[in-house]
């Protein structure tokens, strides 16, 4: 059987686009499950949450989000097949220094801090600058609730309910 360079050329393109849309599929999966999360955690009908962007290394995943003038950064950590909401802060979601107190190897660490700014400097410098609001660090319960701080309690408030991809 004979190939001409054209057949050759549209199945490597064929194939190249296969192998490239597979992994952009499941990363879209990812941030659609980390997203759901956080959505079905703290989005009211009186005020909407807006996720946006997640970023993912592994198993972990920092996410911006911005309820009414509030703005943070999200930490969660998948759990076999679950998404686990750690913790809430601002900017520490940003530096790699702070993300290896947070748990994650200095090269993770490295790896998220990047991918985030990199990220967000897609996003509107007004949105970028709720997520540094955020004033600290709230570690979240397994249950996902956490202590109200500065307003950031009631912006989401108190009734977490499941927290997992199911």
């Amino acid at each position: 059987m004979r190939f001409s360079t054209r057949a050759a050329m549209r199945a490597l393109a064929i194939a190249t686009v296969l192998a490239t849309a597979q992994p952009l599929a499941a990363h879209a999966e990812v941030t659609d499950t980390v997203r759901h999360v956080l959505m079905q955690m703290f989005d009211k009908p009186e005020q909407r949450l807006a996720v946006d962007p997640v970023t993912v290394e592994g198993d972990i995943a920092v996410a911006g989000w911005a309820q009414g003038e509030m703005g943070g950064r999200a930490l969660l950590r998948r759990k076999g097949a679950d998404w686990q909401l750690i913790l809430c802060s601002g900017d520490a979601l940003k530096e790699a220094k702070s993300l290896q107190q947070f748990g994650l190897t200095a090269e993770q660490a490295e790896a998220m801090a990047t991918a985030v700014v990199t990220a967000e400097a897609r996003l509107d410098p007004s949105v970028v600058q709720k997520f540094s609001r955020f004033d600290g660090v709230v570690m979240m319960q397994a249950d996902g609730s956490h202590p109200s701080v500065g307003g950031h309690g009631e912006g989401h408030g108190s009734d977490h309910a499941n927290h997992s991809s199911n």
